[in-house]
């Protein structure tokens, strides 16, 4: 019978080949290896049997023959509908880094789909309030022109049989007194102005929201995932408004959502132009390139690891663009300070992602350069990254490059001369990178330009 029951679950395995890695949670900062894939694609028959299990099967054309299916499920607003449609997408759009897949669909190609996706975190947006403040007393109107949408107990409300006076019971605090104002019996009940009423959410109604905008973004983000969409999507400009005002209220947002819209930035950062938010494509959300850049720095200074790890990493990829320069210079002292602090840290992927961005960042101009030599502690914390080493070898070869950048600047001279002796001594002790120590003592001692730098020499002399 266990024999029975293995075979049957590898050639599950052999037949879906996506079975053997759990769910992807987060934006891979390292490197990661496809052997967990591959060994379901073939089938291995040595893998052990924690590997083996049930196997969902999507048919390639399932997306084909039901995106209006889809698409209108999602617009309409129905929560079973609603649920279906997420629940589908979140499917197909899965996909692993290394994942040799062949039937995934590029589904933001398909006719109004990002856009109804988009909607529903729209939705939850209207409706959301920040966590630590009280209830705001304002007249709400959503869903005043749309059926029940079955979010929260609608249906309780309206299948009682007093449905006024159950819901005129929540209207306020002067409705749960035993007595009322004189003036009171003479005033309409107002209760479709409160929050908890027929056309608006309670709070289960609100969570439930909340759930579906956190599943739609998640499908956005792995939509992000694939070469197919990166162009499409990097040209939305509603998709690029949303995913930047979701970040921008991370101090009250939900915390999933927000990393979700971050990490689709960063995957979309090689292509984006932030001069879309001022160009004349339809704006949904009022969004100027300067409040993205507000909000890339509000990532950049969390102290949750995961964001100000990944808002480095989309800011090297951010001036890549020339076009996304004269946005991000005014900005530049915060980030050189920032990104050395992270540099700082004993973690691996923090100092990796804070070398890639400065090695992008000293290739702008002249001004980057002088900027970052003259940060404190920036040339003694890219030393120590260069003598750990970085498990990473390309990491401690990109801090050696900006060290070389550094020097090549004769304005710098007398900030890296400080240094002279360690160079001297790296040059001789890590034969990696002799290269680089190499032509960084060129530079320090070859076209000296003060009388104090022309008297010294390579041998500290």
């Amino acid at each position: 019978m266990q024999k029975k029951e293995q075979s049957k679950g590898s050639a599950g395995a052999a037949g879906g080949g996506t079975t053997a890695s759990g769910a992807k949670r987060g934006r891979p900062f390292g490197s990661t290896t496809g052997s967990s894939s591959l060994l379901a694609a073939h089938g291995d028959s040595a893998a052990p049997s924690t590997l083996l299990g049930p196997s969902l099967h999507v048919q390639s054309s399932f997306a084909d023959q039901n995106n209006k299916r889809i698409v209108l499920a999602l617009q309409s607003g129905i929560k079973s509908e609603l649920t279906w449609a997420l629940n589908t997408l979140t499917l197909l759009s899965f996909k692993e880094k290394d994942d040799i897949r062949r039937d995934a669909t590029p589904l933001a190609k398909i006719p109004g789909l990002l856009d109804a996706l988009l909607q529903v975190v729209d939705d939850w947006r209207d409706v959301a309030y920040p966590k630590d403040a009280l209830r705001p007393s304002r007249i709400r109107t959503l869903g005043a022109n749309c059926v029940v949408s079955g979010f929260g107990f609608e249906y309780d409300a309206l299948g009682s049989s007093d449905t006024v006076s159950s819901l005129s019971s929540k209207a306020g605090p002067a409705n749960s007194k035993g007595t009322t104002d004189k003036g009171s019996e003479n005033q309409p009940l107002q209760w479709w102005s409160q929050d908890d009423v027929l056309f608006n959410l309670d709070e289960d109604g609100r969570a439930e929201r909340q759930q579906c905008a956190v599943a739609a973004s998640n499908i956005i983000r792995n939509f992000s995932f694939m070469p197919e969409n990166e162009t499409i999507m990097a040209q939305h400009r509603h998709c690029l408004e949303t995913v930047f005002q979701c970040i921008n209220d991370h101090l009250t947002e939900d915390e999933e959502l927000v990393t979700n819209a971050l990490e689709t930035i960063v995957n979309l950062a090689p292509l984006l132009d932030l001069r879309i938010f001022s160009s004349s494509k339809a704006s949904y959300i009022e969004v100027t390139e300067k409040d993205a850049v507000q909000a890339i720095m509000g990532m950049l200074n969390s102290p949750i690891k995961a964001w100000h790890l990944a808002a480095s990493e989309l800011l090297g990829r951010l001036i890549i663009n020339p076009d996304n320069e004269p946005f991000l210079l005014p900005f530049f002292p915060q980030i050189y300070k920032r990104l050395v602090d992270i540099l700082s840290m004993p973690a691996a992927d923090a100092q990796a992602a804070a070398v890639a961005s400065l090695f992008n960042l000293v290739e702008v101009n002249m001004d980057c350069r002088l900027r970052l030599a003259s940060e404190r502690w920036a040339i003694e914390r890219l030393l120590r990254v260069i003598r750990q080493p970085h498990p990473v070898p390309e990491v401690s070869r990109k801090a050696a490059m900006i060290l070389e950048s550094l020097a090549s600047e004769p304005q710098n001279r007398a900030v890296l001369l400080a240094h002279e002796n360690t160079f001297a001594e790296m040059l001789f002790s890590d034969s990696r990178h002799s290269d680089s120590f190499a032509r960084i003592l060129y530079e320090l001692t070859s076209r000296p330009n003060t009388r104090v730098a022309a008297a010294r020499g390579v041998w500290g002399m």
